[in-house]
Parts: C-alpha cells; sequence; structure tokens
C-alpha cells in the first residue's frame, strides 16, 4: 500500500476497570487493522485511562471459549503490531492517576489534538 493509500481508524476506549468485559474489544480490533496495514490508535478516555495503569491489565481475564488471557496480553500485542496509544489528560486527572502510572508507550494528548486526529482519521470508532 502506498503512504497515499494508507487508511487510519481510532479507536475510543471509554470503558475500564469498572466494565472489563468491555475493555478487549477495541484491542482485538485495532490488532487486526494494524495486521491489514491500517494506521490504528486507541485514545483512552472517561474509564478507559484506568487500564493504562501499571499492573492493571496482568489482573483482567479476557475469556475466549473455554479459558482467557490477561487484558495485557492484548494490549501487547497491539502494540507490537504498532497500534498508538492515547490517553486524555482530564481522564488520568479523574482517576487520581499520572504518566508515571501508565504503562510505557503511552502518549498524553489533549482535546485539541485528539480532534484533529479523529477528523483526519477515515474511522473514529467508539467503545
Amino acid at each position: 500500500m502506498s503512504e497515499e493509500e494508507v487508511k487510519t481508524i481510532m479507536y475510543v476506549q471509554t470503558h475500564g476497570v469498572d466494565e472489563p468485559s468491555k475493555s478487549a474489544t477495541p484491542f482485538f480490533l485495532a490488532a487486526a487493522a494494524a495486521a491489514m496495514d491500517i494506521e490504528a490508535s486507541i485514545y483512552f478516555t472517561m474509564n478507559g485511562a484506568t487500564l493504562l495503569k501499571k499492573g492493571v491489565a496482568e489482573e483482567l481475564t479476557i475469556k475466549r471459549g473455554e479459558g482467557g488471557q490477561s487484558l495485557r496480553f492484548f494490549m501487547d500485542q497491539s502494540m507490537d503490531l504498532g497500534v498508538n496509544f492515547y490517553v486524555c489528560q482530564p481522564s488520568l486527572d479523574l482517576h487520581g492517576l499520572a504518566m508515571n502510572d501508565l504503562i510505557d508507550g503511552v502518549q498524553m494528548i489533549g482535546g485539541a489534538a485528539f480532534n484533529g486526529m479523529a477528523l483526519e482519521a477515515d474511522a473514529v470508532i467508539s467503545f
């Protein structure tokens, strides 16, 4: 795919540790998009920011069939495929988190940056 043809998808993750059953889908979809050479990003806002706290994703098990994997497995898979993770500053404040509380590889962006990225994306999907 040429650079002109690169498609972008931004997933907005609003669910966090409060609803772990709803937390995995953006990681599955973003990983699939990245594997398809689509530039994928996940923006963590509202409760979604809680998933980024160090140690949290290792404690959440996502059921698949009879077994399950930690949410961290799916997060790492996404990151390894090149998915970008962005977090909303006010969401960190909402949960008493700072950037040094978060896993490596997360970038903080503000509302204006998010809006710009959303306007440039080919698709924005919210969970």
